[in-house]
């Protein structure tokens, strides 16, 4: 599988954020959240997503951003447990909700149990 991070996969549309944000559905795996909505899209992914760290817990920009950065390393290595495995297209936003700084390990076996916990989410949802 590609574990590239395509322009195609990052969820940039500000209308599609608050669609997702005002109409989706979550799931959490402390310290992460992820909110996504099932949506058609126009990109050749099946899936778009975007992460976001507060800043409110986070005063400097460098923090967040480098929380950001660990987020979207984590998505790309782990992408392969629910990319082959989607029904349809989703819009997902990743949030970090902790007070401390990260470890990257410590954030890839939180995000491969968030992914897991969404799979089984939308596959109890799905009819027959």
């Amino acid at each position: 599988m590609n574990q590239k991070y395509p322009h195609s996969e990052k969820l940039k549309s500000q209308k599609l954020i608050e669609k997702v944000f005002a109409e989706g559905k979550s799931v959490s795996q402390f310290p992460l959240k992820m909110v996504y909505l099932a949506t058609p899209l126009n990109t050749s992914s099946p899936l778009q997503v975007g992460v976001s760290a507060p800043r409110r817990k986070f005063k400097k920009a460098v923090t967040r951003n480098r929380i950001k950065r660990l987020m979207r390393e984590s998505y790309r290595l782990n992408k392969h447990l629910i990319f082959n495995n989607l029904p349809t297209s989703y819009a997902c936003m990743i949030l970090y909700l902790g007070n401390e700084e990260p470890t990257f390990k410590g954030l890839q076996i939180t995000t491969q149990k968030l992914f897991k916990k969404f799979l089984e989410k939308e596959k109890s949802n799905q009819p027959g």
